[in-house]
């Protein structure tokens, strides 16, 4: 594993060692790692979203969708 220095405010300092004891973290180095992922999750969604959105719109989801669905699942018992 490869290490990384920051340099925090104190204001930030004390924030970060605030979240570490209120909310389980064993060290400031476990919440930024953390931060880092919830931001790799939160950019990974942009994405998938924005490729949905730039995607060639589909059949609408109405009622006659559904009840083919539920007429797929039907047919395959355990499942």
């Amino acid at each position: 594993m490869s290490t990384m220095n920051i340099s925090l405010p104190d204001s930030l300092k004390t924030f970060v060692d605030e979240q570490v004891s209120q909310r389980g973290y064993g060290t400031s180095s476990e919440y930024v790692r953390e931060l880092i992922r919830k931001d790799q999750d939160r950019l990974q969604l942009r994405d998938l979203l924005l490729a949905g959105a730039a995607s060639t719109p589909t059949a609408p989801a109405d009622a006659g969708y559904f009840a083919g669905l539920r007429t797929r699942v039907s047919q395959h018992p355990g499942r």
